[in-house]
């Protein structure tokens, strides 16, 4: 078979797959076991190429597979703002992979589970990192950081030279 049972029936496995999805679509990070951790992973790539299209059809396919839960609640001064959490896959989690060709989540390995000892998991989306403004970011810093440094430790170096100098000349 193409697909993990889980232990339990094909209801029960699509009803726990929709709420690990789910809660991973709204808290962008979760903890579950290794075998769910991966497939829950196959689901949300699947749901964010579908959040890519940003069709109608696609959003419908979507809501079938998400749960009908709200992922955000935002209270301004004129209205209160709330996000389904098919919404927030379709305007949050989707546009941050736009240029990125699958490969949306890591499952990354933590310690057994106490109690039973269950190879424990942290899935997550993958961050996308800029790393043109990190670069042009970090490199000014370091480098007044060095220049600094170095101008002080010749500084010190003249300031013990002159009182060497004072010393022999007394």
């Amino acid at each position: 078979m193409a697909y993990r049972k889980l232990g339990r029936t094909s209801s029960q496995r699509k009803a726990l797959l929709r709420d690990l999805v789910s809660d991973l679509i709204i808290n962008e990070r979760i903890t579950t076991t290794v075998t769910r951790a991966k497939e829950v992973s196959k689901l949300a790539d699947k749901l964010v190429t579908l959040g890519k299209k940003g069709d109608l059809h696609a959003r419908r396919q979507a809501a079938s597979i998400l749960r009908n839960e709200l992922a955000t609640v935002e209270e301004t001064e004129e209205a209160i703002i709330v996000e389904s959490v098919v919404q927030k896959l379709f305007n949050e989690i989707a546009p941050r992979y736009e240029t990125r060709n699958g490969g949306y989540t890591r499952v990354l390995k933590t310690e057994p589970r106490r109690g039973d000892g269950a190879p424990m998991a942290i899935l997550e989306f993958v961050e996308e990192v800029n790393f043109d403004e990190l670069e042009t970011e970090e490199e000014p810093e370091e480098t007044t950081e060095v220049e600094t440094e170095e101008t002080e430790s010749t500084e010190e170096v003249e300031e013990t030279a002159e009182v060497a100098e004072d010393a022999s000349e007394e």
